[in-house]
């Protein structure tokens, strides 16, 4: 490479490693992340998941611990929808709105008519351990399921739902969305960084 390799460069290494499961550079790739951003939780969390993808419980535990060490927290999965001009926050697994029971009650709907229409949850995506209906749990309660759940419970059939997410969408959320918009005809537009 003509050029020495900047952050930038090596966020895209960890990411194509992720990716295509290279544990070894990833974890090369981290490293050198982490002397460049020490801060930054990132490549923490990149390799954390990398060990957690290919079940390494005790590299999850170790990265984890470095970062608990250091204080470098996740942030937590976070959507926004606008509402009547008002903008609501919600964050995984979120009860906190006043209408969270409503919004519980249309999240067991939207999860009975996805199983309905075949969808099965992607529990590979929740690189937790634990067993997998509690994965299934972890999934239904994701931010922009969330949201989602309370813009149909808050506006009339067919409105246009915009849903601002912080992190970017993973893919069962992404399938579950494609199933929603059929099951629930409207438009929705969630955007997410990447």
């Amino acid at each position: 490479m003509p050029m020495k390799p900047d952050d930038v460069i090596w966020k895209a290494l960890l990411g194509a490693c992720k990716m295509h499961k290279n544990i070894e550079i990833g974890t090369c790739a981290a490293e050198v992340l982490m002397q460049l951003a020490p801060h930054d939780s990132g490549a923490y969390v990149a390799l954390s998941n990398m060990y957690a993808s290919s079940g390494d419980w005790d590299g999850v535990a170790k990265v984890r611990l470095m970062m608990k060490d250091m204080d470098i927290r996740k942030d937590p999965g976070c959507s926004w929808i606008e509402i009547d001009g008002v903008i609501h926050e919600f964050l995984v697994e979120d009860d906190s709105h006043p209408r969270a029971k409503d919004i519980h009650s249309m999240l067991k709907e939207i999860s009975n008519e996805l199983s309905f229409e075949g969808h099965v949850p992607k529990t590979t995506q929740v690189l937790l351990k634990m067993d997998e209906k509690h994965k299934e749990s972890v999934l239904h309660y994701h931010s922009e399921k969330i949201a989602v759940a309370f813009g149909l419970i808050s506006t009339p059939p067919k409105t246009p739902l915009h849903i601002v997410k912080n992190l970017q969408i993973c893919e069962d959320c992404h399938s579950s969305m494609k199933l929603i918009s059929k099951i629930f005809p409207t438009l929705y537009d969630i955007t997410s960084p990447n």
